[in-house]
């Protein structure tokens, strides 16, 4: 039978091809398994997005779960991962399942596990949940009656969304975001975000906020290249103050400022920072990934902010985010959670904190932005995947232990940090990162300098460097 292997963000798979419903009922009894030998009595919270087959994957965990005892908070409709992990600490459930590929092409779906502190669950309780995953498992499905299940309460239909919106109107000010004048647009890319803008804020513009399984073959991550056509009407119209889009299962975001420019999570991240310690006098600390820019530092240090880096991965931001006073935790990837919230990303939950900071300082995102580099400089980061056979990675990886590379090309590197993958610092604060894939044979390279010019050849030179040596 297929392995289940989870990844940084939970187990992905082929519709019809590995993700079937005999595979999420295999991981599902393992999960179920794990809860029973941890707690006497429990619950879990299940969503599930806007993908094909998501309600009936999400029914089949909860069938699975229900049948071995287990009550289950089912969701009444598709939901956004973030509001999954809001029910789990609402209900005071063991755990969550969301039922989502986030960002991947249309022909995947997932499997995500939320803690019962709501948030990623930590990586040694996945791996053991994958080890009790069992080969030549055989559960009757059908043993006992959907009907008798839902009528004995052992799975429970909720209106998850509603719970999360009442959380968003408690801690937002949206009388003023809707009285600042302020022109704004959202783009769901399809996803399961696209009902709450629509309800929350009226008078935003919306775009692709409405279901298409397909995501209008553009895989629904928030880059440059799959918002093109909501950078192009932002462009076109002229009048807007600010875009906002967030990913398939609403966890990750960008902004598109009023000329729209793609503003990434990096610029993203600096601007929540500078905000919370300038105008509201908010300090705490602040975790980053490793492949995060390099201008978190200067910002922190700036406003005296402890800051502190982590490996790629929301769960080790979490696993920080549960011990300490943590004021913001981010990635490079479009993932950003904060205080006073559940320790996980939540692209909406972010997109209104920054729209609520530009109606409350009456400024662009543009002026917000030119603040931040007023005390960072101005930069530019951007990443690309590359390819290669198991034996090009193997060599790569050891070129890069064994400190092989000098430069690449005209760009010399000055020194090498190893800890989520192969840092090189260049002149001029530039530098360049090699990070290998854990469950494929690829690698994701990314680079930092003044310019997006700058930044895009010190990628071009990486790449050639590193597989034509």
């Amino acid at each position: 039978m297929d392995r289940i292997k989870f990844g940084t963000d939970g187990w992905r798979g082929i519709i019809a091809g590995n993700f079937t419903v005999a595979n999420v009922a295999r991981l599902t009894d393992a999960v179920a398994l794990w809860l029973l030998n941890k707690y006497r009595e429990t619950s879990v919270v299940i969503g599930y997005d806007t993908r094909f087959g998501g309600k009936l994957f999400a029914g089949t965990a909860a069938r699975v779960l229900a049948m071995k005892g287990i009550k289950v908070y089912l969701s009444s409709d598709f939901v956004t991962s973030p509001m999954v992990s809001y029910a789990v600490t609402w209900y005071g459930a063991g755990l969550g399942i969301m039922i989502t590929a986030s960002h991947y092409a249309f022909e995947y779906s997932g499997y995500k596990i939320k803690g019962e502190h709501g948030g990623p669950m930590m990586e040694e309780d996945i791996r053991n949940i994958e080890a009790l995953v069992s080969n030549d498992m055989n559960i009757d499905l059908e043993r006992i009656k959907w009907q008798n299940l839902v009528e004995q309460k052992t799975i429970e239909y909720v209106n998850i969304a509603s719970i999360y919106f009442e959380r968003i109107k408690s801690n937002f000010d949206l009388d003023l975001i809707k009285k600042s004048g302020l022109r704004l647009a959202f783009d769901a890319m399809y996803g399961s975000s696209q009902n709450i803008i629509k309800q929350l804020l009226p008078g935003v513009k919306n775009f692709h906020c409405k279901t298409d399984p397909f995501f209008n073959h553009i895989p629904p991550e928030p880059t440059e290249e799959n918002l093109k056509e909501f950078i192009d009407m932002i462009r076109s119209d002229g009048n807007f103050s600010c875009g906002l889009a967030i990913d398939g299962d609403g966890d990750r975001l960008a902004l598109i400022d009023n000329r729209g420019n793609y503003i990434d999570s990096n610029h993203i991240l600096l601007i929540l920072i500078h905000c919370l310690a300038a105008y509201r006098r908010l300090r705490g600390k602040v975790i980053i990934g490793y492949s995060s820019t390099s201008r978190a530092e200067k910002i922190c240090k700036h406003y005296g902010i402890d800051l502190q880096r982590v490996k790629i991965g929301f769960k080790e931001i979490c696993r920080v985010m549960l011990k300490e006073d943590i004021l913001v935790g981010g990635e490079e990837s479009g993932g950003i959670g904060m205080r006073n919230h559940v320790p996980d990303r939540d692209g909406i939950w972010i997109g209104l904190t920054i729209w609520q900071f530009m109606a409350e300082t009456r400024k662009s995102l543009d002026q917000l932005i030119n603040e931040v580099y007023a005390i960072t400089g101005r930069f530019s980061s951007e990443r690309k995947n590359i390819e290669t056979g198991k034996e090009q990675q193997l060599r790569i990886i050891e070129d890069c232990t064994k400190g092989i590379y000098q430069s690449f090309k005209d760009y010399r590197i000055l020194r090498t940090e190893q800890f989520d993958g192969f840092k090189f610092w260049l002149e001029k604060d530039q530098w360049a990162m090699i990070k290998p894939s854990g469950t494929e044979s690829k690698f994701w390279i990314y680079a930092e300098s003044e310019t997006r010019e700058q930044a895009l050849s010190i990628l071009q030179a990486v790449c050639e460097t590193i597989q034509n040596t």
